[in-house]
């Protein structure tokens, strides 16, 4: 059988390809080499070192050197990853130039190694988010124009409330994208620094050239370098991965508004169809919603792994004892939750099927009644509130009583007939006439994404 070793059977479904590929083993350990490489060009640059040295490291620095099962076993000694990496590191040079082999990894600790690599993985796994967000706002975009005045009931504690328009719900959904993609360039500063501060912090062991060295090396890993190293100070991580948290969120929000939208007694939106999506076992029948299914388990399983990184934020001085080992598989797999969250979003989002005339039966199956606002708050301009009030309470009463459309209702009654003609009570009852500023919500929200994408 041709089997890759670990969980491959729900990877597809919950994560996308790109990020897994990023936070898989080949990913993060190129990431520290990458590192390493960088460290012996920054030192080099600075005198620190032999720049003959720099080839023979740099040559070396490639993942696929390496047995990441022999790694792994030597991780569970080692206590983290970088020590087995650097030590393997150096048999290799070692092996062809040993004056080389003496100059890899000066100055710097193992955290220093495995928090900038994962600052590079964290880079590349941002802008496939940021690349998905955009995309997804674009789509939204679109679909909430094009639906801009197709009217269905809106849902208040489930139940029907007053009209709204498809598309002002789908501005909603493009609202929440926009904000999230504010927040990750306000916090990109943040997170893209440089983590480089040696055994305790100090960088005490490059004695005067720690400063040069440092700059130089940020400069070479094209991060910027931040005011001191953050060993135990983990709020840039945890600042990232609260944003992720809120995306899951909203992209859950959307996933539960289309599966609401999806059940068979509304019928309203759909998720694109596809051969073979969204079946059963025994019902052939069936369609489920199978992509609002991913984003409501991300929104679902995000926030336990945040909690996690919250509680591993108060570390012990200068270095953590299992804190920082807890943020290790943590935070990689809130950035795969939430890249196969987005890929679903989008699927979801380009190929909505929309059905407006179940949603204009939909709006008509209270008779009417969801339009009651409508008629009170014009008649109340006429007779007052509190009498306008009682008498829309009183037909709609008696339109659920006698299972009469409430238009019929209202046209009986004289205190009502007395202030509205047949021509206004056919305007108030019709739910494309009572949509409000849902016009103005989506043109509003397009223009926010669409300032964000210029």
């Amino acid at each position: 059988m041709n089997q890759r070793p670990g969980n491959q059977l729900f990877d597809a479904y919950f994560t996308a390809r790109d990020m897994r590929d990023v936070f898989c083993d080949q990913g993060r350990v190129q990431a520290m080499l990458d590192f390493e490489a960088a460290l012996a060009r920054a030192e080099a640059r600075v005198g620190l070192i032999p720049q003959a040295a720099v080839a023979s490291i740099e040559a070396a620095c490639q993942a696929g050197h390496y047995d990441f099962v022999a790694l792994g076993e030597a991780i569970a000694t080692a206590g983290n990853s970088a020590i087995p990496l650097v030590k393997a590191l150096g048999q290799r040079i070692a092996a062809s130039d040993a004056e080389a082999e003496r100059h890899v990894h000066l100055g710097a600790t193992s955290q220093d190694v495995m928090d900038s690599g994962l600052v590079l993985q964290l880079r590349r796994a941002l802008q496939l988010i940021e690349d998905d967000l955009a995309q997804l706002g674009e789509t939204l975009a679109t679909q909430a124009e094009r639906f801009v005045a197709t009217p269905l009931a809106g849902r208040t504690w489930l139940q029907h409330a007053t009209p709204v328009t498809l598309g002002m719900k789908i501005a909603g959904w493009l609202g929440a994208v926009n904000r999230s993609r504010q927040r990750l360039r306000e916090l990109k500063p943040r997170l893209l620094v440089l983590q480089f501060g040696g055994a305790s912090g100090t960088l005490a062991a490059l004695g005067e050239q720690a400063m040069p060295v440092a700059q130089a090396l940020a400069d070479e890993l094209q991060l910027s370098l931040p005011e001191q190293p953050w060993h135990t100070q983990r709020d840039r991580l945890v600042e990232f991965a609260s944003v992720l948290g809120l995306i899951a969120g909203s992209l859950g929000k959307l996933g539960r508004d289309i599966s609401l939208l999806m059940q068979t007694e509304a019928g309203e939106v759909f998720e694109p169809s596809a051969p073979g999506k969204g079946g059963s076992s025994t019902m052939p029948h069936k369609r489920n919603p199978v992509g609002a299914a991913v984003l409501i388990g991300a929104a679902t399983r995000v926030p336990g792994l945040l909690s996690t990184l919250f509680s591993a934020m108060p570390q012990e001085h200068e270095r953590s004892l299992g804190l920082w080992h807890a943020e290790w598989e943590t935070l990689p797999e809130i950035c795969c939750l939430v890249s196969g969250s987005l890929k679903q979003a989008l699927l979801l989002a380009a190929g909505l099927e929309v059905d407006a005339e179940r949603m204009a039966r939909n709006l008509d199956l209270t008779r009417g009644l969801v339009l009651a606002e409508a008629v009170s708050i014009v008649l109340a301009q006429r007779v007052g509130r509190d009498t306008a009030h009682h008498l829309l309470e009183q037909c709609c009463k008696r339109a659920v009583a006698e299972q009469r459309h409430l238009r019929a209702v209202l046209g009986d009654e004289p205190q009502v007939t007395a202030e509205l003609s047949a021509a206004e009570l056919d305007d108030l009852l019709d739910p494309a006439h009572y949509l409000g500023q849902a016009q103005v919500w989506v043109e509003r929200a397009v223009a926010e994404h669409s300032a964000l994408t210029a």
